[in-house]
């Protein structure tokens, strides 16, 4: 088999994955009830992280100038996604807290 039709293949394969992940993601995250939204926060927070770890093992790779650029690049935005996410949930669980009570007239 031609190298270039197996690379092509794989290509097709992985972009193919890639849009079947987004859009079964889009429905499993759109039929979360609310009140079961910042469990599901922390867990996809522990998922950046491993992602954050795997960023920081390609930016560190040997594999020449482009993989350190896509490697740091990587860890930015995993650690904006890690970041954003703690954020957000700690805004959430802010909302189901009790608000002191106004000092007594």
């Amino acid at each position: 088999m031609d190298p270039q039709a197996c690379n092509d293949a794989c290509l097709i394969c992985m972009a193919l994955i890639l849009v079947l992940s987004i859009f079964i993601g889009f429905e499993v995250i759109s039929k979360v009830p609310s009140r079961l939204h910042t469990p599901l926060m922390s867990g996809s927070n522990a998922i950046s992280g491993i992602t954050l770890v795997g960023a920081v093992i390609a930016a560190g790779s040997v594999g020449g100038t482009m993989a350190v650029i896509l490697g740091t690049l990587a860890v930015v935005f995993a650690t904006v996604n890690v970041v954003g996410g703690y954020v957000v949930t700690d805004r959430m669980l802010q909302m189901f807290q009790k608000k002191p009570e106004e000092s007594k007239k």
